[in-house]
C-alpha cells in the first residue's frame, strides 16, 4: 500500500491546514493513489479477486466522496479532479 513518506507527501499537497488528515480532498487524494497502484498490480495478477474487491470498494468510496464534495463545493471538486487527473 502506501509508505509513510508517500502518505505524508500526498497529505501535505492536499491538506487544508497543518494537521488536516481527514478532509474530503485529502481522502480522495489518498484513495486515488491507492487505486492507481492497485490497478497496476491487478494488470499482472489477473486472478487476484480479493484485491479486485478491495479496489471496487475504494472506487465506490472515492465516488461517494466526490459526489459529496460536488454537492458542497462544485468548484473545489472540479479543481481536485483536474489536479488528480480523474474524470468526473
Amino acid at each position: 500500500m502506501l509508505s509513510k513518506q508517500t502518505k505524508q507527501s500526498i497529505l501535505k499537497e492536499h491538506q487544508i491546514h497543518n494537521k488536516d488528515t481527514g478532509s474530503v480532498e485529502a481522502q480522495v487524494a489518498l484513495l486515488t493513489h491507492n487505486i492507481k497502484s492497485l490497478t497496476g498490480h491487478l494488470k499482472t495478477a489477473k486472478k487476484d479477486f480479493h484485491s479486485r474487491r478491495g479496489l471496487l470498494q475504494m472506487v465506490g468510496k472515492q465516488r461517494r466522496l466526490l459526489a459529496y464534495l460536488e454537492r458542497r463545493n462544485p468548484k473545489t471538486c472540479e479543481a481536485l479532479c483536474a489536479k488528480l487527473g480523474i474524470g468526473r
